[in-house]
């Protein structure tokens, strides 16, 4: 004969022993993904260096190369020396040496020679001047004229350039359309002899000065819009400048 009391304590567990197995996944540890541990890399800064040479070298050959086949305006004209005074500020001379020279060497590869070189100079060294001259914290009438300078240089080494690889004489047309403007001004100041050769020349020099001085200042002005904002900063513009900006 069964007992009564054990077949009730067997039913008693046997409806209770999910209620055991549920208080145990209670207090079980809950499941985490795995996380890899976090590695800290030192990453050697001649490595950033040459990077950030690399990537401005194609950035510069790209605005030119853009610029020259597509004319979009002259904004891009003022962004020409900017991404080699940039490696400047960032990583030194030998950078932006080695960043000119690239630049050269992948637009005679996309372009042909020439037109590398006639990028180099004065657009190229402008940018090494640049960027030394705003490293230094050299003011902006300094900057302006060596860069004025330089420009200048590069518009003249341009037409000898040229005159050399079409054949022809080139000074000859800008003699032409300066002794026009010589006349033009003679005519309108009263004065009715013809100009001499020297007032021609010397014209020449002060409208080729004069038009790479305001090149060199809206680079500037770009530059100091665009470069704040990529935490490189260049010196303070001149009182007058920051009036007239209201900077």
């Amino acid at each position: 004969m069964s007992n009564p009391n054990s077949d009730s304590k067997i039913d008693f567990d046997e409806q209770n022993w999910l209620d055991e197995i549920d208080d145990s996944t209670e207090n079980s540890p809950a499941y985490c993904p795995y996380e890899p541990p976090q590695k800290s890399y030192n990453v050697n800064p001649k490595t950033i260096a040459l990077v950030e040479s690399a990537f401005l070298a194609s950035t510069a050959s790209l605005i030119w190369l853009i610029d020259y086949y597509f004319r979009l305006g002259p904004f891009l004209r003022m962004l020409y020396p900017l991404p080699i005074a940039l490696v400047y500020m960032r990583r030194g001379r030998r950078a932006s040496i080695m960043t000119t020279i690239v630049s050269g060497l992948l637009l005679s590869i996309l372009m042909g020679p020439p037109r590398s070189i006639i990028y180099i100079i004065p657009y190229g060294l402008m940018g090494i001047q640049l960027g030394g001259m705003w490293r230094n914290g050299a003011n902006w009438h300094l900057s302006l004229l060596t860069g004025s300078i330089i420009g200048s240089f590069g518009f003249f080494f341009r037409f000898w350039l040229f005159s050399i690889l079409l054949g022809e004489d080139l000074w000859i047309y800008v003699i032409n359309q300066i002794t026009g403007l010589a006349d033009w001004i003679f005519l309108q100041l009263g004065i009715l002899s013809q100009p001499s050769t020297l007032v021609i020349q010397l014209l020449i020099l002060l409208v080729v000065f004069v038009n790479n001085l305001i090149y060199c200042f809206t680079v500037h002005l770009v530059a100091l819009l665009m470069l704040d904002r990529l935490k490189n900063p260049i010196p303070r513009p001149p009182e007058w400048i920051k009036v007239i900006l209201d900077y």
